[in-house]
């Protein structure tokens, strides 16, 4: 995808999510996300937001291959049947929310991939397990932790995945049954435990058009405490591309409920930071008032705000000028740097502001001319987007938008 494409339609998406945080750019760490891309362990939870281009992008889940640090793997090994296991979740404390920095990984809360692998097989009932790896939180990628391995109970061969998530309030994204219209799936619930946890469990296949016979059967639970467990099973043993070794996966659901709402998961959850970065290490100390007022030196003559919104760094303002309506986005933002971040890449070639900064312009009369128009700077730590927002007329021309983005007014407070 070319800049300018990528760019229209990152500002799409950033016009349209008027209630999110804004992210540093993680694609390192997404490009680890589990299960090799699939949609259905997509969050935004697993999607992540990225400060790439001027605005912002959905990054889908890529794959974490179960190697390299914090990884095992093991020949085969036959386990013994496990201890029945708990029905219900034994919470840790909560998770940082919106106001709480994002801890610093350090070795004694991180979990290896042994930790991560022998807690699954402790879980499994009897039988043989073959391929089996795992991937701690004490690699390169803090945010997940998971294991992978084929389990045969003398039934048949069955690849199991597991993956351990942990997001922060707010954050995550709740499963629902699809459309049994759409997506044809054999058994679909969505519950709510006694401690607020939601369970999805179902009964699927890999292939919606089914065009093989291989299914897929998953338990995924969210916690009050930002926990994501995502367990699959599937009739063959491999994922994709092997032939069905039984009829049907090897755990009920009942059996796959039991195991995601263990409590031997505590220590694997406590041992995962949080994904995402808290929208509290980006706020600039400005709320949305500060901001109204601000731009209220900012407009031209004759145009007022009627209306803003927004969290901590986004705001979406409705415009008046006579009795003609827009609208204008607003981004004002602390960065927090991460590795992989992308945000001076994206200034690569911008303007040098005369009081300092960098200025990128998107739109008519632009090197990137596809997309509203939208004036993005970087001053330091401090990145101000001004953008043509998505409802009424546009009442701001590409220099007025400039004139906000670049003024001295927005300044970090905290």
């Amino acid at each position: 995808m070319s800049e300018p494409d990528k760019f229209e339609d990152d500002l799409l998406y950033a016009l349209t999510r008027t209630g999110e945080g804004f992210r540093p750019d993680q694609a390192g760490l997404v490009a680890g996300g589990y299960q090799r891309g699939r949609r259905r362990w997509r969050r935004r939870s697993t999607a992540a937001v990225v400060g790439g281009a001027a605005a912002l992008a959905l990054v889908g889940t890529g794959a974490v291959y179960l190697t390299g640090n914090g990884s095992t793997s093991g020949g085969t090994a036959t386990v013994a049947a496990a201890p029945a296991a708990s029905t219900g979740v034994a919470l840790t404390p909560a998770s940082a929310g919106a106001g709480t920095p994002t801890p610093t990984a350090t070795a004694a809360a991180a979990v290896t991939g042994d930790e991560v692998l022998a807690t699954f097989k402790a879980l499994l009932p009897e039988g043989e397990i073959t391929d089996a790896s795992g991937r701690g939180s004490n690699g390169s990628m803090p945010t997940f932790a998971g294991a992978q391995l084929v389990f045969d109970d003398g039934a048949g061969k069955s690849q199991l995945m597991v993956g351990v998530q942990k997001h922060r309030k707010g954050q995550a994204q709740e499963r629902s049954c699809p459309d049994a219209k759409i997506n044809r799936i054999d058994a679909c619930s969505v519950t709510t435990l006694a401690d607020g946890s939601k369970l999805f469990l179902s009964e699927g296949y890999e292939y919606p058009d089914h065009r093989a016979d291989t299914k897929e059967w998953m338990a995924s639970l969210t916690g009050p405490d930002g926990r994501e467990i995502n367990l699959s099973e599937w009739n063959s043993a491999q994922e994709k591309g092997a032939s069905v070794s039984r009829p049907n996966p090897p755990l009920t659901l009942d059996q796959l409920r039991a195991i995601v709402t263990d409590k031997s998961w505590d220590r694997i959850v406590a041992g995962v930071q949080p994904d995402g970065v808290d929208p509290a290490a980006t706020d600039t100390g400005l709320s949305l008032q500060d901001r109204q007022a601000i731009l209220a030196k900012l407009l031209p003559a004759g145009v007022t705000v009627s209306k803003i919104d927004g969290n901590e760094t986004f705001a979406d303002v409705q415009l008046t000028q006579g009795g003609t309506t827009g609208s204008l986005v607003l981004r004002v933002q602390k960065l927090v740097r991460q590795p992989g971040d992308q945000t001076e890449k994206m200034f690569e070639g911008a303007t040098v502001l005369p009081e300092g900064g960098l200025l990128k312009l998107y739109g008519p009369g632009t090197p990137n001319p596809k997309g509203q128009p939208m004036a993005d700077v970087l001053r330091g730590d401090l990145r101000i987007l001004a953008g043509q927002g998505p409802t009424g007329k546009p009442l701001l021309s590409l220099d007025q938008l400039k004139a906000i983005a670049a003024s001295p007014e927005w300044k970090i407070k905290k």
